[in-house]
């Protein structure tokens, strides 16, 4: 695509395309880098250890998965200016609740609802939208909406940080449900005509395998699905990790917590950089060349990480995980489309991004008890690379034998 092509494309788009880059942006509330940056307030708060702290938060995170198979497939029936508004005001609600909530046996509920609403809903909602309204874009475009996420994790974790110098925790949340309560009337804005009713769905459907729409019964007995779980878990269960004990890894590798977050915009950066190349990779090649190899990144990161003990060591760790973190914003949803066909994306990509919610429910789980055991989030981090490299090689498998019926 040209620059004018492309100019061309992002004015004519201009609408739906910031639809999806607000609520991707708006999801920052429900996930983990967001969240984590008040794990210690929270665990003082409450009296938690890290274990407790990541077993309410897996419990909570847990149950928004088994939700979200449910609730995800509603983007098969409900415009997404309908269910949007929706979306975002359970998300306001579940950051006033944080604000709010003084007891801990309610500390389940609202994870589960920040959860539910911000990294699962908001996310899905614009992913499966970009996937559904644009075929032969589709890479660009998610990669566009995928601007919002990498906004909010390089802006709001600094932002929250250095103002809880001069605000308490429970504002800081207050302030959050404010901007998720302002982005409804936004949302609405841009989507004032949308793009595909679901009437006019058929006319940008595109199929998968065997020129077929799959359902998502069959996509479940389709041995491609299971090949493809442990690389949809596995990113975020372990990224989610790295954000979510982030605190706890300064302390012992000796930084200055501020000093960590600072990484975070270039990060953050590598990770756009990922994006858009994974985007045009995606729309020039698709997705069956790309799948077996855009983890191998995360497993050197997670390596370098777990060997490093200097701030510019933990810079080339990030770097690598950025650039599998931004590839996964394009790259698994394109593939949804790709193999299975977009007339069920909604539910499909339900199923998967339930799967992705529980992966960031076992990551902080499992390794804030490893921790507790006292198993160093070093050694941690080698046996996660080495599960990486697992996942490349099951992906691989899965995707040279059914590319044959693409």
């Amino acid at each position: 695509m040209t620059q004018y092509k492309l100019l061309g494309f992002l004015y004519q788009n201009a609408s739906w395309l910031s639809a999806g880059v607000l609520l991707t942006f708006l999801s920052s509330f429900g996930q983990t880098f967001f969240i984590s940056i008040f794990a210690g307030e929270i665990r003082a708060a409450y009296g938690l250890s890290h274990g407790s702290w990541g077993a309410i938060y897996s419990l909570g995170t847990t149950l928004s998965a088994v939700v979200m198979i449910w609730a995800g497939g509603l983007t098969d029936i409900l415009r997404v200016r309908v269910l949007g508004p929706v979306v975002l005001a359970g998300l306001t609600l579940a950051a006033l609740a944080m604000a709010l909530n003084s007891w801990v046996f309610l500390l389940p509920l609202v994870i589960f609802l920040l959860r539910l609403f911000g990294q699962g809903m908001s996310t899905h909602l614009a992913l499966v939208a970009m996937a559904r309204w644009f075929t032969a874009n589709r890479g660009k475009a998610l990669s566009i909406a995928s601007i919002g996420y990498a906004f909010g994790e390089a802006l709001l974790p600094l932002a929250f940080v250095a103002a809880m110098v001069f605000l308490d925790w429970r504002w800081l949340w207050v302030v959050a449900a404010g901007i998720a309560a302002l982005g409804i009337s936004i949302l609405i804005r841009f989507l004032r005509q949308e793009r595909t009713p679901q009437s006019l769905a058929a006319r940008y459907s595109s199929t998968g395998m065997q020129d077929h729409h799959w359902t998502r019964r069959e996509a479940l007995l389709h041995p491609l699905f299971w090949f493809m779980m442990p690389a949809v878990l596995g990113p975020s269960a372990f990224i989610t990790a790295f954000f979510f004990h982030q605190v706890h890894l300064a302390e012992v590798k000796g930084w200055l917590h501020i000093q960590l977050v600072a990484l975070f915009p270039v990060y953050t950066g590598v990770s756009l950089i990922s994006m858009f190349a994974a985007g045009w990779a995606l729309d020039k090649w698709g997705t069956a060349r790309l799948m077996p190899f855009y983890q191998l990144p995360m497993a050197l990161g997670f390596v370098i990480l777990a060997i490093s003990s200097t701030i510019g060591g933990a810079t080339v760790g990030l770097v690598f995980l950025g650039l599998t973190v931004g590839a996964n914003s394009t790259l698994p949803s394109a593939f949804w489309a790709e193999f299975y066909g977009t007339q069920h994306i909604g539910a499909i990509k339900a199923l998967a991004t339930a799967v992705l919610v529980l992966g960031s429910a076992i990551g902080p789980g499992l390794t804030g008890v490893l921790i507790d055991l006292g198993v160093p989030l070093s050694t941690q981090f080698l046996w996660i690379g080495g599960f990486f490299v697992g996942v490349c090689v099951l992906v691989w498998t899965g995707v040279s034998r059914a590319e044959r019926s693409l």
